[in-house]
């Protein structure tokens, strides 16, 4: 979700969408890099990451983690949507939109924050408890379901804002992840309300797949959570719940479209790239499958189709240049991406693209971003990291950066580091359960060896609509949505 204080009215992420209209790590999903690195150098075996990668990766973490400490509200504990990356002091941000999703991925940031010791423990636990003191107790919510953005001082939803089921479930992981790492009584009792107050079958308005939210002046939004996306936090979250669940059945009711570009086939919707990170920054996919895939070695092979998009679109993207997800533009905001090429894709380039599949194609991902720092870190790099996107050739910079895109890169950089996400979340029974109750089981195999690797492959110049309905959003002025 972005929010801007200096810009005409713009569409969300979501509506714009509709208006458009690794594998290597999954053996070493339990095994940190670290005890890797410590072990002696042999030539019988081969490292995933460099000195230089690591170092890059840190550095990359620690930005991305101070910025959810410095811009979020010391009374609330909501993190801002979006702030200035430019800037010297870290002074808190002129923006006031808070978005519970970026408060989500704060949570999470916080206990890298904690493990990696880039803050004091006290602070850091401080921050912890008032955002869940204030989210269970002063928030507004629908049956424990948040609105999508808010004042960031006072937590008031902002104007014609929807109450947001993914953005909630983004927020809940979060709060999970904190009761797991921590294991501090209040802390425990704090998040364990939080999420057991949840109404999951209320969402579902009568159906088997969840809507995508709630108006107080219209009630349900039509469009619903119904193909595959990022959407698989929210049903096992759901179905987890000791409280209010939902039935597995709902697992099997939503979608899951077959899409193939050039030699690679996948479940996918004509959706950007996040919708293959998301739910996977916490939920351990890796090694598992369902009855219907294994989602693991999907989001591989659609980092490997995107990659491939990128470079056959002759627009500038190379091997050391890609990656194009729902983000800032020159022109404001765009659901954009690919395949099939979607939006007004220019060769600018979106740095959480490939952030958010580090463990996905940790060779690939981890050379472009430091290429893209090497490059043009001078004008992309700021306080927090890489600005939201850039396009060098036009001498455009985002002078933002947007939580939930620093927070999915912040997060896999850790997964692909130490698998630490995955290990601290999975430690909560729910959401075990509900991965049981849905028929994952091992597998073994992750991908399929013989596929190949990225290489250009031609798109169409024609954009195609997206077959992901988001909410018809109606925004209040100025405001930018991400998910």
């Amino acid at each position: 979700m972005s929010f801007s204080t200096s810009t005409p009215p713009k569409i969300t992420r979501r509506s714009a969408t509709k208006l458009l209209g690794g594998a290597i790590l999954s053996g070493f999903a339990s095994a940190p890099l670290e005890a890797q690195q410590a072990a002696p150098a042999t030539p019988a075996y081969t490292r995933l990451l460099t000195d230089e990668d690591i170092a890059f990766l840190e550095e990359m973490e620690r930005a991305g983690c101070l910025y959810f400490t410095e811009q979020a509200d010391p009374v609330t504990g909501q993190v801002l949507d979006r702030a200035t990356n430019k800037t010297a002091t870290g002074e808190f941000d002129q923006h006031f939109a808070a978005s519970i999703a970026a408060t989500g991925f704060g949570l999470t940031a916080l206990c890298i924050s904690d493990k990696r010791g880039y803050q004091d423990t006290a602070r850091i636990k401080k921050q912890v408890i008032t955002t869940l003191d204030f989210h269970l107790n002063k928030m507004p919510h629908e049956h424990g379901f948040f609105y999508h953005f808010s004042d960031v001082k006072t937590g008031r939803p902002l104007i014609n804002v929807e109450v947001s089921s993914i953005d909630s479930a983004i927020f809940l992981c979060g709060v999970l992840t904190a009761r797991a790492y921590f294991n501090d009584p209040e802390i425990t009792a704090l998040a364990t309300q939080l999420y057991n107050r949840v109404d999951w079958p209320w969402m579902l308005n009568g159906g088997k797949t969840f809507s995508m939210g709630w108006l107080p002046e219209t009630g349900f939004i039509s469009t619903r959570w119904d193909h595959y996306s990022e959407l698989m936090m929210l049903y096992l979250l759901a179905i987890g719940s000791p409280t209010h669940p939902i039935s597995a059945d709902s697992w099997s009711a939503f979608t899951r479209p077959p899409m193939t570009f050039g030699p690679y086939s996948y479940i996918s919707g004509r959706d950007p790239l996040f919708i293959h990170q998301f739910s996977h920054a916490w939920f351990d996919f890796a090694g598992k499958r369902d009855a219907f895939a294994n989602y693991f070695s999907n989001s591989i092979t659609a980092t490997r189709a995107h990659k491939a998009f990128c470079l056959g679109l002759k627009r500038g993207y190379t091997d050391d240049y890609w990656g194009v997800s729902a983000s800032d533009w020159e022109h404001g905001y765009a659901a954009w991406g690919g395949p099939p090429l979607m939006g007004p894709v220019d060769g600018s380039v979106v740095p959480c693209a490939a952030a958010g599949s580090l463990p996905f194609l940790p060779h690939d991902c981890v050379r472009v971003l430091r290429a893209l720092r090497d490059n043009f870190g001078k004008d992309a790099w700021g306080r927090y990291g890489f600005c939201d996107a850039f396009h060098p050739d036009l001498h455009w910079y985002d002078p933002d950066v947007l939580g939930i895109d620093l927070g999915i890169g912040v997060l896999m950089a850790e997964n692909l580091r130490s698998a630490f996400v995955w290990d601290t979340f999975m430690q909560n029974p729910e959401p075990v359960a509900a991965m049981k109750a849905c028929g994952f089981h091992s597998a073994r195999q992750t991908t399929n060896p013989s596929e190949p690797k990225p290489t250009a492959i031609p798109s169409s110049d024609q954009p195609v609509a997206p077959s992901t309905n988001r909410p018809p959003h109606i925004v209040s002025p100025k405001l930018v949505d991400q998910p």
